[in-house]
């Protein structure tokens, strides 16, 4: 496989049953997270899932395969701070005092790509000693939104009795444990076919952006793409959330298109909230692989099994496009 400058995800998911996003609540009520998408001419109110909670889920899979793999990292990444890099200014002097004797933003992020591996993929915005240093995250996901006409969202009354039902209304005891019969409450439930979007800048894997140059060897790319990788197939295998221990949602099935590029153009993707994003994905690519021949290759799947086929060849094959870097000081 020829190496890799990005990939992009377009994928319609069929997620039954689940509350993974949700608002918060007012009284009794769950309120589940609903945005406006533009299609078929209006503006419809549908049911998602933030971005935010899906880089959350594909950095808890990033974090385990970087400790399996030996990668280097912080301590606050080891720990699964949300802090990262930040973490351990904040601990470790020694560490800081490195940074301060770089006495530049370029120096400085070379230390921090080459300390932590997540950091590096994950992004960070460092702040110790009033720094605005930002390591701008490799990977991106937008919002996984209900496609308009095929989501729908339903309320369940829910109500905890004490084992032995008897009279006298709930109540809380001098430890502040609820006692008694408790407070009956509504749970939504969501269920339909949902668009996803995912977009992965491979050649910047290790690449200071200040310098325009590597901070870490090729060995150590290529790992730690192949770890990106594998947390992004793992966030559609098993995508965390709220509410998963009594609503972990059905999978029913998976398709789209995968777009690797390896040439320094984009990686296409169309949004799947189009009902025919996969011939819009192959039309894109017909054209620019006419300006830069076979710089684009696309894999589609049907299904779940199929993308995990996909994918796992090209975790196993990929090889990080190496950006031409700056010459001289």
């Amino acid at each position: 496989m020829k190496p890799m400058f990005s990939l992009s995800i377009a994928a319609r998911a069929v997620l039954n049953l689940h509350s993974l996003n949700n608002e918060g609540g007012e009284g009794n009520q769950i309120q589940t997270r609903m945005v406006n998408v533009f299609a078929d001419g209006r503006l419809h109110s549908v049911n998602a899932i933030s971005g935010d909670m899906f880089k959350h889920i594909q950095s808890e899979h990033l974090h385990r395969l970087a400790i399996q793999a030996g990668l280097p990292l912080s301590i606050g990444a080891r720990l699964f701070n949300a802090n990262r890099i930040n973490y351990d200014l904040d601990i470790d002097k020694e560490f800081l005092n490195q940074l301060k004797e770089t006495k530049s933003n370029a120096a400085e992020l070379d230390l921090i790509l080459q300390r932590c591996a997540v950091t590096d993929m994950a992004g960070a915005l460092i702040t110790a000693e009033n720094r605005s240093l930002p390591r701008k995250s490799v990977v991106e996901f937008g919002w996984v939104v209900g496609v308009p006409g095929s989501v729908k969202t339903d309320s369940y009354f829910h109500v905890k009795f004490e084992s032995e039902r008897g009279g006298g209304s709930a109540g809380v005891d001098e430890s502040g444990s609820i006692t008694g019969k408790q407070t009956p409450f509504h749970r939504p439930a969501s269920s339909g076919v949902y668009a996803i979007v995912v977009q992965v800048e491979a050649a910047r894997v290790g690449f200071n952006d200040i310098s325009q140059r590597y901070a870490i060897d090729a060995e150590q790319r290529q790992k730690r793409l192949r770890a990106l990788l594998e947390s992004v197939l793992y966030t559609f295998i098993e995508p965390a959330g709220a509410m998963r221990t009594a609503q972990n949602p059905h999978i029913l099935d998976v398709s789209g298109v995968i777009s690797v590029s390896s040439n320094v153009i984009p990686a296409p993707c169309i949004s799947p909230l189009k009902d025919d994003f996969v011939a819009d994905v192959q039309r894109v690519t017909e054209s620019l692989n006419k300006l830069h021949p076979e710089a684009i290759e696309l894999f589609s799947f049907a299904s779940l099994g199929e993308f995990a086929e996909q994918m796992s060849r090209l975790i196993q094959e990929a090889e990080p496009f190496t950006l031409p870097v700056v010459q001289g000081e």
